[in-house]
């Protein structure tokens, strides 16, 4: 019996561990921006960025490009890091909207202190 209960336990914990803890529908607004290059300097939130070595046009389209973290940049200051099928294909659904505002709803997750917002669609705001 204590067997069959082990077994039980250790089944609903690998379940439990699977399923995104804590995941809340929300809406989220905010600017597309290279998670990356603004961890490196905050005044990345724009396409061009400043880099130690010079400045980089058309920076943060590229890094999309190449499948890199890309994340939404709230009024008030919080990221998001984009992840399910925005994030696919290499950030295909994002790279048009790099530097744009836009509007997500999706599953908000927190891993290792990193807000993830999975969606598969997104609505333009502005340019």
């Amino acid at each position: 019996m204590r067997k069959m209960f082990a077994g039980f336990a250790a089944v609903a914990l690998v379940v439990m561990l699977g399923v995104p803890a804590f995941a809340k529908t929300e809406t989220v607004t905010g600017k597309v921006i290279d998670v990356s290059c603004y961890k490196l300097d905050k005044t990345n939130a724009s396409n061009d960025h400043k880099m130690p070595h010079g400045d980089m046009k058309d920076c943060a389209v590229a890094c999309a490009k190449m499948g890199q973290p890309m994340a939404l940049l709230t009024t008030d200051g919080k990221v998001y890091q984009l992840a399910g099928g925005l994030a696919a294909d290499k950030n295909a659904k994002i790279v048009a909207h790099v530097a744009h505002t836009i509007e997500v709803t999706g599953d908000v997750t927190e891993k290792d202190g990193t807000m993830m917002l999975a969606a598969d669609s997104l609505k333009m705001i502005s340019k």
